[in-house]
C-alpha cells in the first residue's frame, strides 16, 4: 500500500518517541564509503565509451564573438567534434524551477564565459584542442566592471522607510555613521563542476555535482528543450556547494548537448579555473550603518544600506540586509538595497547569501556603538532584542539570541569590565578580544520523500534530495528509525535520484527541516498502519528496537507485507504569521603583530541556537565548518578582478586564500536547544548557514580590542590593520623598522 500524507500541523510527537536515536551524535552513514575513496562523485562513474569535453572560454569583458576558428582543431589527434550550440551559454545558477536563461554563443558578458565545447577521445587531447580554437571578436569599448563605474538601480522590494532616521541621529546620545566594505568571494566547494551524460536514443542520464535536483531537472529541460520524463539526473554525493551548485552549470548543459549530438556518453569536468572564472561569485558590497541610541544604549534609530551588483539581465540581488530588518530594535528606520549592473561573472548564493556581509558590517557598527555609549557590548545587544519584528510588528516563532549571548559569553570566559584598546601585550603581539551577534532567516520549502517498511522489518527512504557533506542521510536514517522504533543500521537511505520523489533540494539551510519533516509525515502514516493492525491508537504505540507494545516484532505485525507512504510537506500558513530565525553569538580571541600587521586567531567559540537538534554530531560540524568560514570572510578571502579587462586575477585556491588548518584555532560551539513548534513540523530550524553569519565581525572586533586598529573592509589584511593603527603605533613602527634597518 502506498499513499501521500500531507498534513503537517498536528503535533510533533518525537520528544515522546521511545528509539532515542534522534539528536544523538551518530556517525555519518556515508562517511566510511567517503574516507575509504568508495563513494563516488560525479565524474567518477565508470562509464563505458566515455569520451571527453573541454570547454573554451571568452578572453574579452564584453562583446560579441565574430569568428569561432575549429578547423587546426579538429584535424588533433582524437579530437571528435566541437560544440558551440547556443544552448550552451547557460547562466541558470539560482534554481529556479522552468527558468534556464540563455544567451547567444556570439555574445559575451563576462570574461572567461564558456562559448565552445571540445570533445575528445581523451581529457589531454580535448584540452589540447582547446588551445587551438581561434576566436576572434568585437570588444565594446569601456564595459562596466567595477560598481564606481555604474549608477545603481534602485532595488524597491528591499527598501525600508519608518519614522524620521535623520532627526534620530540628530538626537541621539550617540550615534554611529560608517560605511564598510566587503571583497566578493567564490564558494571554494572541494568538488569541482562536473558532469557525465549518457543519451540512449529516448532518455538522457546525467550524473551531476547539483543541490537542487528538484529545480535542476527542470533547468535541463528548458536549456534542452526536452520533456523532463526524459530526464534523469543523479547526484549521490556533492562534494561541497556552498551555493555554487543550486543551478545547472556549464558543464551540465554542454555535456548534455556534446552526448544528444554524439549518440555516446559525453563527461565534462570544469577546471578550477574555471569554476572561479565561470561560476557564480558572491557580489562585493559597499555599506553604510547609521545607529542612533540613547544615553543607557538603546537605539531609537537604525539604518542600513547596501551597493552590490550583477551582470545585466540577471535577478539575483545580494540580501544584504535580511537579518537587519528584524535584528535589532529602534523606531526610526532606513534601509535600503542597491544594484548596479556590472561585467562580471554572475552573482548569486554564496554561503549564507546575504548575512555573511551584512550582519559583520552590522556588529562592527554595534561595537563602535558599545565604546561610543561605554555599554558592553554584550550588554548592549541584550538590552536592544526586539519584543517583535520592528517593521512588520509580527511575534517571532521563537528567539534565542539573549540565551545565545549570555551562555556563549559564560563558555568563552567574556569579561564585561570596561573595555579599552591595546591593553594587553605578549612580545611583538597585541592581544584582544571581541563578539557579535548572528542571525539567518528561516525557511522551508515544499518536500515529499517516501518511506516504506518491509516486511523483514527493515526501512527504506527515497527522495530526490541530496547531501552536500551536511549530513542528509544520517538525518534522515535517524528521524526514520526514531519514528519507527528501530536501528538506524536498518534504514537505507537513497536519495540524489529524480526518479525519486522529489525533495526541497540542499540550499537555504532549508533541507533538514523541510526533508525531515516529510519523512516524520511518511512515517506517522505507517504508525498509523501499525496502530490498527495491533489494536491500539497511534499515540500509544510503543516501537523500540524492532517490536510493537508487549514483545510482538515489526515482522509479526506486518505479516509478510510492507506498508509504503509519501510524506508531503508544505509551509503551514501559520509561519507567514511569524518572523521565524536562528540567532547566535560569536566571541573571539586575536593576537595581532605590532610590527607586520598579521592577525592570528587564538581561540573562537560560536552559541548558537537554531531549534531541535537532529544529531549532535552533524550540527556540530556544521558551526565549525562556519566559525571557520567566518576566519575568511574576516582575514583572507577577496575576489581580485584586473581594473583594465575585468578578469579574475586569482581563480585557483593557490590565490584566493580560504582558511587552511594553521590559521583556524581551538573552535567551540554552545547549541541552545529549543522547540520551535512553528518553524516546521519536526521544530527544528536551518544551521547550515547560521554559523558564519556575524563571525567575522567578532574577530574584526577583537582586531580593534587587541592594537586599535578600526579597520572598515573585509577582509583585514596586514596591510589595512597598519593603516589603520592609532598614530602613535605608527611612530613606533616607524622607530623600529629604522633599529632594523627598514626605513
Amino acid at each position: 500500500m502506498s499513499t501521500t500524507r500531507t498534513e503537517n500541523d498536528g503535533k510533533a510527537r518525537l520528544d515522546d518517541m521511545k528509539q532515542g536515536v534522534l539528536g544523538e551524535p551518530l556517525p555519518r552513514i556515508d562517511g566510511l564509503a567517503k574516507v575509504t575513496g568508495t563513494a563516488r562523485y560525479a565524474a567518477e562513474y565508470p562509464i563505458d565509451n566515455c569520451a571527453e569535453g573541454v570547454l573554451v572560454t571568452s578572453t574579452i569583458t564584453h562583446g560579441t564573438v565574430t569568428r569561432l576558428d575549429t578547423q587546426a582543431a579538429l584535424t588533433m589527434p582524437g579530437v571528435i567534434a566541437v560544440i558551440d550550440d547556443s544552448r550552451l551559454i547557460t547562466r541558470a545558477v539560482q534554481g529556479t524551477a522552468g527558468e534556464a536563461p540563455q544567451q547567444a554563443p556570439v555574445t559575451v558578458c563576462y570574461w572567461g564565459q564558456p562559448i565552445a565545447l571540445v570533445v575528445a577521445e581523451s581529457f589531454e587531447q580535448a584540452r589540447d584542442a582547446a588551445k587551438r580554437i581561434h576566436v576572434e571578436y568585437d570588444a565594446s569599448p569601456n564595459p562596466s566592471l567595477s560598481p564606481d563605474d555604474v549608477t545603481p538601480e534602485e532595488q524597491e522590494d528591499d527598501t525600508v522607510s519608518q519614522g524620521d532616521l535623520e532627526q534620530a541621529m540628530k538626537d541621539a546620545a550617540h550615534s554611529v555613521d560608517v560605511r564598510i566594505a566587503t571583497k566578493g568571494h567564490a564558494s571554494a566547494a572541494m568538488e569541482p563542476h562536473a558532469a557525465i551524460a549518457d543519451w540512449d536514443g529516448e532518455e538522457l542520464t546525467v550524473h551531476a555535482s547539483l543541490q537542487m535536483l528538484n529545480y535542476n531537472i527542470s533547468e535541463l529541460a528548458d536549456a534542452l528543450d526536452i520533456p523532463e520524463d526524459k530526464i534523469r539526473l543523479i547526484a549521490r554525493f556533492v562534494g561541497g556547494g556552498f551555493g555554487s551548485k543550486l543551478g545547472i552549470s556549464p558543464d551540465v548543459v554542454a555535456a548534455s548537448l556534446a552526448s544528444i549530438k554524439l549518440k555516446r556518453p559525453v563527461r565534462v569536468v570544469l577546471s578550477r579555473q574555471q569554476v572561479f572564472q565561470c561560476i557564480m561569485r558572491r557580489s562585493e558590497t559597499t555599506q553604510r550603518l547609521r545607529l542612533a541610541a540613547t544615553s543607557e544604549g538603546k537605539l531609537i534609530g537604525f539604518g542600513h544600506e547596501a551597493l552590490v551588483s550583477n551582470l545585466p539581465g540577471e535577478e539575483f540581488c545580494e540580501p544584504v540586509l535580511q537579518s537587519s530588518h528584524f535584528m535589532y530594535r529602534g523606531e526610526n528606520r532606513e534601509l535600503m538595497l542597491n544594484l548596479a549592473r556590472i561585467h562580471r561573472m554572475t552573482a548569486g548564493s554564496v554561503r549564507a547569501p546575504g548575512e555573511a556581509v551584512g550582519m559583520p558590517a552590522l556588529e562592527a557598527a554595534m561595537d563602535m556603538l558599545a565604546e561610543k555609549s561605554g555599554v558592553d557590548p554584550v550588554q548592549l545587544r541584550l538590552m536592544n532584542i526586539p519584543d517583535k519584528d520592528p517593521e512588520n510588528d509580527l511575534p517571532f516563532s521563537s528567539h534565542k539570541l539573549a540565551e545565545c549571548l549570555r551562555q556563549g559569553a559564560d563558555a568563552f570566559g567574556w569579561d564585561a569590565g570596561p573595555r579599552k584598546a591595546r591593553q594587553r601585550r605578549e612580545g611583538e603581539w597585541w592581544i584582544g578580544t571581541g563578539m557579535a551577534s548572528g542571525a539567518r532567516i528561516h525557511n522551508t520549502m515544499e518536500s515529499r520523500t517516501r518511506v516504506t517498511l518491509s516486511a523483514d522489518g527493515t526501512a527504506r527512504v527515497e527522495t530526490d534530495m541530496t547531501d552536500i557533506g551536511t549530513g542528509t542521510y544520517t538525518i534522515l536514517a535517524q528521524m526514520v528509525a526514531e519514528m519507527l522504533g528501530m536501528d538506524p543500521a536498518a534504514v537505507r537511505v537513497d536519495i540524489g535520484d529524480t526518479r525519486h520523489p522529489r525533495g526541497p533540494g540542499s540550499g537555504g539551510s532549508w533541507g533538514a527541516s523541510s526533508i525531515g519533516s516529510a519523512a516524520f509525515l511518511a512515517c506517522r502514516a505507517i504508525r498509523e498502519d501499525l496502530a490498527a493492525r495491533a489494536g491500539v491508537a497511534e499515540e500509544a504505540l510503543d516501537l523500540r528496537d524492532g517490536k510493537v507494545g508487549g514483545g510482538r516484532t515489526l515482522v509479526d505485525v506486518l505479516g509478510g507485507e510492507s506498508l509504503s507512504h509519501e510524506g508531503h510537506y508544505k509551509p503551514a500558513k501559520a509561519q507567514e504569521e511569524y518572523t521565524a530565525a536562528g540567532f547566535g553569538a560569536f566571541f573571539a580571541q586575536v593576537r595581532v603583530n605590532h610590527f607586520t600587521g598579521e592577525t592570528r586567531v587564538d581561540r573562537m567559540l560560536g552559541a548558537f541556537g537554531f531549534g531541535r537538534v537532529l544529531n549532535r554530531r552533524t550540527a556540530r560540524s556544521q558551526f565549525l565548518g562556519g566559525l571557520t568560514w567566518s576566519i575568511g570572510t574576516a582575514l583572507t578571502e577577496a575576489l581580485e578582478f584586473d581594473p583594465r579587462d575585468g578578469h579574475l586575477v586569482n581563480c585557483d585556491l593557490a590565490e584566493y586564500h580560504v582558511p587552511v588548518h594553521r590559521d583556524v584555532p581551538d573552535l567551540d560551539v554552545v547549541l541552545v536547544e529549543e522547540r520551535d513548534a512553528i518553524a516546521s513540523p519536526i521544530e527544528a530550524k536551518g544551521i547550515g548557514e547560521l554559523g558564519m553569519c556575524g563571525g567575522a565581525a567578532a574577530i574584526g572586533n577583537a582586531i580593534y580590542n587587541a592594537c586599535g586598529a578600526r579597520v572598515l573592509q573585509f577582509p583585514i589584511t596586514p596591510d589595512s590593520v597598519l593603516a589603520s593603527l592609532p598614530r602613535d603605533s605608527c611612530k613606533l613602527l616607524r622607530e623600529a623598522g629604522a633599529m632594523r634597518g627598514l626605513a
